[in-house]
């Protein structure tokens, strides 16, 4: 293993990392920022008002892309598997 291999292995695990992690973290982002310009308009100052939306934002998320993610981390997988000979070497 060359130290360029160890450096692409782990910026394609960031990479893959990050577009796993996007769809919910965006979903969350947008849900926390509606809930709270929603209690900054209405002057409710609930702090566990936030947790449930955005718990539902996140799992909406994960059920709209979850095809997508499984086809990413399969994509992931195989491609390390595949290439393990190599790595051992």
């Amino acid at each position: 293993m060359t130290q360029a291999f160890i450096i692409d292995f782990a910026m394609e695990s960031i990479k893959t990392t990050l577009l796993l992690s996007a769809p919910m973290l965006g979903f969350g982002l947008i849900t926390g920022l509606t809930v709270s310009i929603f209690q900054a308009v209405t002057s409710i100052q609930e702090l566990t008002l936030t947790f449930i939306p955005k718990i539902l934002a996140v799992f909406l998320s994960v059920l709209l892309f979850f095809p997508w993610l499984m086809q990413l981390m399969i994509t992931f997988t195989s491609k390390i598997l595949i290439n393990f000979p190599e790595y051992i070497q």
